[in-house]
C-alpha cells in the first residue's frame, strides 16, 4: 500500500489523469449538495473549480521538473529558478472574484452566499492538494468539508430555533401600525434592540417595511412569537431573518 502511493505521488502521466480525476470527482461531491439547494455555485462550478486547481499545481510540477532535468543545463546558464508553490498562492488569491460573485445582500439586509463561497475556496484548496498528490490530507480534508456542508446545517438550523436573540422582517399597512406591532412584542416579553424602517417607494414594494432585531426573554419558540405576530391585522408579510 506505501508502495503504491508512493508510485502515485511521483510525477508521470498515470499520477496526471488519477489527481485529475480525484479532482473532478471531488470537486463534484462537494458541489452536489449546493447544487440541491439551488445555490449560485453548483455541481460543475465546483468541479472546475476543483479540476482547475489540481491542474495549476500539475503545471508547477511540470515546469519544475523540467527545469532540473532536460532544461537544468540552459536553465543554470540563464539563472532560472521556479518555485513551485507560486501558482498555488495565485490559485487562492484568484478564487476571490468567485467567491465575491456567490455573496449577495438582499433587500432585506439578509447575507446570501458565505457558505457557498467558502465551499469555493475550500474547493480549490482541496485541488491544489490533489494535485500536489497529499491524498492523506485530501481525504480527510474531504470527508470534512462534505460533513460540514451535509450535516452541520441540521446543528446550525437547532441553533438558530433556539437562539434568543433573532431578527423580524414585516410588512404592514401604514407607519401607524408600528406602535400595534412594539405593543405587541411588549406583550411577549420581548426586549427590541432596534427597528430599522424602510418607507414604502414607488416602484418598489407597495407596503412599508421594517426589520426588528429582538430577544426573547423567556425561552419560547419562534414559530410561537410568530404565529401571535401574524394575529395582527396592520401586518401584510412577516419573516425570520
Amino acid at each position: 500500500m506505501t508502495e503504491t502511493i508512493a508510485y502515485l505521488r511521483e510525477f508521470h502521466f498515470a499520477s496526471v489523469v488519477l489527481r485529475l480525476a480525484l479532482a473532478m470527482l471531488l470537486g463534484g461531491c462537494i458541489g452536489l449538495e449546493r447544487e440541491r439547494k439551488r445555490r449560485p455555485a453548483g455541481f460543475r462550478t465546483y468541479m472546475l473549480v476543483c479540476l482547475g486547481a489540481a491542474l495549476t499545481v500539475l503545471l508547477s510540477l511540470y515546469e519544475y521538473t523540467l527545469i532540473t532535468g532536460p532544461w537544468s543545463a540552459l536553465a543554470a546558464e540563464l539563472g532560472m529558478k521556479t518555485d513551485v508553490s507560486r501558482f498555488g498562492a495565485q490559485v487562492i488569491n484568484g478564487i476571490g472574484f468567485l467567491g465575491a460573485g456567490t455573496i449577495l445582500v438582499t433587500g432585506r439586509q439578509q447575507v446570501k452566499g458565505l457558505t457557498t463561497a467558502a465551499g469555493l475556496w475550500a474547493s480549490a484548496c482541496t485541488g491544489l492538494a490533489v494535485g500536489a498528490g497529499f491524498y492523506e490530507c485530501v481525504l480527510i480534508a474531504f470527508a470534512m468539508i462534505f460533513l460540514s456542508i451535509r450535516l452541520f446545517p441540521i446543528v446550525d438550523a437547532y441553533i438558530q430555533e433556539n437562539a434568543r436573540d433573532i431578527n423580524l422582517y414585516l410588512e404592514f399597512n401604514s407607519m401607524d401600525d408600528v406602535s400595534t406591532i412594539i405593543n405587541q412584542l411588549k406583550a411577549q416579553n420581548v426586549q427590541i434592540y432596534d427597528i430599522d424602517i424602510e418607507r414604502n417607494r414607488s416602484g418598489e414594494q407597495l407596503h412599508p417595511s421594517s426589520i426588528f432585531s429582538i430577544r426573547l426573554n423567556e425561552k419560547i419558540p419562534h414559530t410561537q412569537l410568530l404565529s401571535e405576530l401574524a394575529g395582527l391585522d396592520c401586518l401584510c408579510a412577516i419573516e425570520e431573518l
